[in-house]
């Protein structure tokens, strides 16, 4: 969720990969959906693989990137508010 409001605040996605999937799917919302589906399918193996740690270090650092989005819509959308 945090990828689409970026999307319509006009901030561009700074990962390449989901870059590249909404720059070449049909609909940005595909491309977003396809790379979403592939990140779910990739954790479900790492937890049928007994891949838990792995998992586990994943699910943080996800954790920490979307914070990290909420954080700097915030601080976008106070920022002109406060000059």
């Amino acid at each position: 969720m945090t990828t689409v409001a970026f999307l319509l605040h006009g901030v561009h996605e700074g990962n390449p990969l989901v870059r590249a999937a909404l720059q070449y799917a049909p609909n940005p919302l595909g491309g977003l959906l396809a790379v979403k589906v592939l990140a779910v399918a990739l954790g479900f193996y790492c937890w049928k693989g007994g891949r838990e740690r792995l998992l586990n270090r994943i699910n943080l650092l996800f954790a920490v990137i979307v914070a990290w989005n909420m954080v700097a819509l915030i601080m976008g959308s106070i920022a002109p508010k406060l000059v």
